[in-house]
């Protein structure tokens, strides 16, 4: 079954190039009024690196297998957004290595280790069911960082919740991507769901293993009252994700039945205009419907 030219829109799409500027001052705790939800990103992002290539990877070894002008654009546009993530990425968590962190290193041997032996190991079938699990759960994690960014990014250093917002920004861009070549290549409900559950399993152990390894290194871990704002965040997160999460089981499940967030619209227009400013929010008006830049 091959995805239509009418399915994707390629002007919608857009490949950025961003430069975010981490500060002097920056430390692993980058929003002191939320330290537990700094280090839960900061693992998260300690992933991308090796996640990243990996879904790259997939896609080309995917784009091999048709002839669908239209498929074949639209792979093209996500692999240039994920290249562009995962070296932003690739310098922020070298900022933390370069604070002390010594967990850090042994952090990213491991989930290295995990997309080598998955691109190695498991079939192309397997790494494609991947892949859409991850992007659809990245599609309700990037509608919750938006719609409670206010609570998550309001006191946290701008240029790290900037690199944030831009990158789930885009994971809704590209919501449509891996499931439009899983359609056409696979298009299995039962190897959908597996994807998804087995990638959130992967994904949300390690980050919990390595948030887990950076609040140890900060003290915090044996700190009661953090664990308990750390349990408190994590229900918060997962309460408001929970509703997309289940929307993704049902069998007629479609990203495109999926409301694009008023605030990524907003975002992406101002991109297009040229607006300066998106890279360094301005956290004190990040409340705002339509973002505001602060430096250039």
């Amino acid at each position: 079954m091959m995805v239509g030219s009418e399915a994707f829109d390629a002007q919608r799409m857009t490949v950025r190039r961003m430069q975010f500027r981490f500060p002097e001052r920056l430390k692993g705790i980058w929003n002191r009024a939320r330290p537990e939800f700094s280090h839960v990103v900061n693992s998260g992002s300690l992933g991308m690196p090796y996640l990243e290539p990996y879904l790259i990877d997939t896609m080309r070894q995917a784009r091999a297998k048709t002839s669908d002008p239209a498929l074949i654009a639209e792979i093209d546009l996500y692999i240039g957004q994920e290249a562009a993530h995962y070296r932003q990425h690739q310098q922020f968590n070298k900022r933390l290595a370069d604070l002390g962190y010594t967990s850090v290193p042994q952090s990213e041997a491991v989930l290295k280790a995990d997309y080598q032996a998955f691109a190695r190991d498991r079939s192309f079938a397997f790494n494609l069911a991947y892949a859409e699990g991850f992007e659809a759960m990245a599609l309700v994690i990037g509608h919750m960082l938006i719609s409670d960014r206010d609570y998550l990014f309001g006191a946290g250093e701008a240029s790290v919740s900037s690199l944030i917002l831009w990158h789930f920004v885009e994971e809704i861009e590209h919501k449509c991507a891996t499931y439009d070549v899983f359609k056409a290549l696979d298009g299995r409900y039962l190897w959908r769901i597996y994807g998804l559950l087995f990638a959130m399993t992967h994904i949300m152990g390690r980050t919990r293993q390595g948030y887990r390894a950076l609040l140890i290194e900060d003290g915090l871990w044996s700190n009661w009252r953090s664990r308990l704002a750390l349990y408190g965040l994590l229900l918060r997160m997962f309460a408001r994700m929970t509703p997309g999460l289940l929307r993704i089981l049902m069998p007629g499940y479609d990203p495109r039945q999926v409301p694009d967030p008023d605030w990524a619209i907003a975002w992406w227009q101002r991109h297009a205009d040229g607006t300066s400013g998106l890279a360094e929010l301005d956290m004190a008006q990040i409340s705002a419907p339509v973002p505001v830049g602060g430096a250039a």
